[in-house]
């Protein structure tokens, strides 16, 4: 981590390569590190009584002990989006708390409404968990994926999965 140029890549690989021993069949991958930003954990699932539901939450602490999470069903539009990032208690952070620099919601906005698409358009998503998804003040990064799959369970309607009206 925090490797900046060169020199620090070949000192990174020097102190590697004392500690494990030269690697004989498996090449080390040098990947460009995420930008720093907010831990987000974004997922989607299927609820037996509600259908495909979205969920967002900052990752760590706010969402795992405090239940700091929100939900909003699938599909979602524009507003469902914006309204779910907006919705936790801790969105403060997202947006610039205490002087740091606000992230892209627009990204975090895009990010969610893809992956409602994909969870509406392909019923064998029964659901998908991206955490973290760091959050920059410019673009994110998806850092871990998990999808699972299963065969599409019978539905009795054909078209788009829609809210009433009212």
């Amino acid at each position: 981590l925090d490797v900046a140029d060169e020199e620090a890549l070949r000192r990174a690989y020097g102190e590697l390569t004392d500690l494990l021993g030269k690697p004989t069949e498996l090449l080390p991958v040098v990947q460009a590190m995420a930008p720093r930003g907010v831990d987000t954990v974004v997922r989607a699932s299927i609820d037996a009584a509600a259908g495909a539901i979205l969920s967002f939450g900052l990752a760590g602490a706010p969402s795992e002990l405090l239940g700091d999470t929100a939900h909003r069903l699938v599909p979602a539009t524009d507003r469902d989006a914006a309204e779910l990032i907006r919705s936790i208690r801790a969105a403060p952070v997202l947006f610039g708390w205490r002087g740091s620099a606000p992230v892209d919601t627009a990204a975090l906005e895009e990010l969610l409404l893809r992956l409602s698409r994909l969870v509406d358009d392909h019923p064998e998503v029964v659901s998908v968990a991206l955490e973290p998804v760091v959050v920059a003040p410019q673009g994110l990064t998806v850092l871990g994926a998990s999808v699972r799959l299963a065969p599409p369970p019978a539905r009795s309607d054909v078209g788009p999965r829609r809210l009433p009206n009212y």
